[in-house]
């Protein structure tokens, strides 16, 4: 059987597939992990420890030594991309309830749900559309995109949009493990390679663990909300970036575009945020539920809408390196 192929074949499988499996789960059967106990009930709701193992695992990827072009043209993307989603969080912030629209079209859309589906980019998504459409340096600039990974960048948001209020201690604890590899990862090329290995073999662990925080019932309810939800992060965040691609960046647009989609680790900064924050608890599991429709439209959408724009604008460029796969 080829179920490895069969789930690459689906945008963000990798995570969608475990965390549709994790809500099955939750739906039919909510008390698995509390009755086989041990080990899987800890694979069952071990969200928090997975992720923080991935995102040790994440920080030790990144190389500080990376070409100035390349920092330039990330930097450009991942700054924008931060300062569009803290925009629309201060306005959600106004407009909306903390818990979240309990009804309606719009149901769950809260200022979390939105700043999690807009500040993190789908890095690798965004390296393998730029293996096509753009050059070398355009597709090595996911590196940075990484930087996002995790709560801290939604938790800056949040807290700067006066959202959410976080101690330090907070903050220290949501970075130290990205930090700590990032540490161990440049100073030995063997630790990098070692932890990289890991990145992509713990997805669908935190994807299945992330499912059973989810019932399908609320799937169901904010499916076309998640639709919404995905459509606007493109809109919203995908046409500053293309400005700041072409103004700052030096490109035709089409990183900007590629860069308009909602990371499949988004999908887990709901749940962390609402255990530092017990105020964002009732919005979490529809905020969830909107974030990975929003991972999985702008997987479908964003790729298929930077191939017509670079089609229409881009110029020949040479053939990107490979990329990663997400």
């Amino acid at each position: 059987m080829q179920i490895k192929k069969a789930i690459d074949r689906i945008p963000g499988g990798l995570m969608l597939v475990p965390l549709l499996l994790g809500a099955l789960c939750k739906t039919f059967s909510p008390e698995a992990g509390k009755f086989f106990g041990s080990f899987t009930n800890g694979l069952i709701t071990g969200t928090v420890p997975i992720l923080a193992v991935w995102f040790f695992c994440m920080g030790a990827t990144i190389d500080l030594r990376a070409t100035g072009t390349v920092l330039r043209k990330s930097g450009t993307l991942v700054i924008t991309k931060i300062l569009v989603a803290w925009v629309a969080t201060v306005i959600a912030a106004k407009f909306l309830p903390v818990e979240g629209i309990q009804s309606g079209l719009f149901l769950g859309f809260s200022a979390l749900a939105i700043c999690a589906a807009m500040d993190m980019t789908n890095g690798g998504l965004y390296a393998a559309i730029m293996q096509q459409y753009g050059s070398k340096e355009e597709a090595s600039a996911f590196v940075l995109m990484s930087v996002e990974s995790g709560p801290l960048v939604s938790m800056l948001i949040l807290g700067a949009a006066g959202v959410a209020t976080f101690e330090p201690r907070l903050f220290v604890g949501a970075v130290l493990p990205f930090l700590l590899g990032f540490v161990l990862g440049n100073l030995d090329q063997d630790l990098r390679e070692f932890f990289g290995k890991a990145v992509h073999t713990l997805i669908p662990f935190f994807g299945f663990a992330l499912g059973n925080g989810i019932d399908l019932a609320v799937i169901l309810k904010t499916g076309l909300g998640g639709v919404m939800l995905g459509v606007l992060v493109i809109v919203i965040t995908g046409i500053p970036l293309i400005l700041a691609d072409k103004l700052i960046g030096g490109g035709n647009g089409a990183a900007g575009l590629a860069a308009s989609s909602t990371a499949g680790a988004a999908v887990a900064n709901p749940v962390i945020i609402a255990e530092m924050v017990p105020a964002f608890k009732p919005a979490a599991a529809a905020a969830t539920s909107l974030v990975a429709a929003s991972c999985l439209i702008t997987a479908i959408l964003v790729p298929i809408l930077t191939g017509i724009w670079s089609k229409r604008f881009a110029k020949p460029t040479e053939a990107a390196a490979p990329a990663p796969a997400e």
